[in-house]
């Protein structure tokens, strides 16, 4: 298991600075958001990818996985989504994804994470999957073609939220070329116990996104050991499925402090004998 911090708290920084601020705080792993300011496809240069190899070598970061779930660049976290009723609008999530995939395989990243539909507004269930299922049919090959899995992570709010949604959409759409981004918070959030769904979700988990949620089970991501998710016994359930791969730590709500608040968790971590 290793640890990587995610540079979407990072939002007031460039990508160099933030991957200057996570090496500094002992992290060897970084995800990288596929947004402005850090790496919006259609923003990246050939140059650019060169450099950002270049630095990341530098710094002795890893990318570990490619965050293409928000899109603030046009609109913000979740629209445009996958389940848009404006088919032109929802185009423009399966264009976004199709480009992060190209800027993986050109980074050499084995992943990247999508959001699990987006906000149904009371559109029918079967009607939203059934929208998500054609547009991912129309990516999902495209990134086995280039050797890159598509992650799912499911969400409060969103059209997938608990475990057993996700089995259901991974039995109908298929595995071939789908895997899950375990954010621990967000099965929390709806109820679940994450250490517990782990174990029961192993074959599926190909990353994590880690952080504390509020007792109250509200879905708002704040400091490891401050809420009610017992961290200690998530990374324990880690370590027993033997995953080898990056645990991210994603806190996005602290922009302003994201330097400290790296390096308060990965104090964290190592209290607890980790990373």
């Amino acid at each position: 298991m290793k640890f990587s911090f995610s540079s979407n708290a990072f939002r007031k920084y460039s990508l160099s600075k933030a991957a200057d601020a996570i090496s500094a705080a002992g992290y060897t792993g970084i995800e990288i958001m596929c947004d402005t300011p850090h790496a919006y496809p259609p923003d990246i240069s050939a140059a650019d990818i060169s450099t950002i190899e270049k630095e990341l070598d530098r710094k002795r970061l890893a990318i570990s996985n490619l965050n293409a779930f928000m899109l603030c660049a046009i609109n913000n976290f979740h629209h445009p989504s996958w389940i848009e009723k404006d088919k032109d609008y929802r185009e423009l999530r399966i264009r976004h994804t199709l480009d992060c995939i190209d800027l993986a395989a050109k980074l050499g990243v084995r992943t990247i994470s999508t959001e699990p539909g987006g906000p149904v507004n009371g559109m029918p269930r079967e009607t939203a999957m059934e929208i998500f299922m054609e547009g991912l049919s129309r990516v999902v090959p495209y990134a086995i073609e280039k050797g890159v899995v598509v992650l799912i992570e499911p969400e409060p709010g969103l059209l997938i939220q608990t475990s057993d949604e996700f089995i259901s959409f991974v039995d109908q759409f298929g595995h071939r070329g789908i895997g899950l981004n375990f954010d621990v918070g967000h099965f929390y959030c709806v109820g679940e116990d994450p250490a517990a769904k782990i174990k029961e979700l192993k074959d599926y988990i190909f990353h994590f996104h880690l952080e504390d949620i509020p007792e109250s089970r509200e879905h708002r991501h704040i400091l490891l050991g401050e809420g009610g998710i017992d961290i200690p016994g998530v990374l324990n359930a880690i370590e027993a499925i033997g995953y080898q791969g990056f645990v991210t730590v994603e806190l996005y709500p602290y922009q302003d402090s994201a330097p400290e608040i790296a390096r308060n968790a990965r104090n964290y971590l190592q209290k607890y004998g980790y990373g």
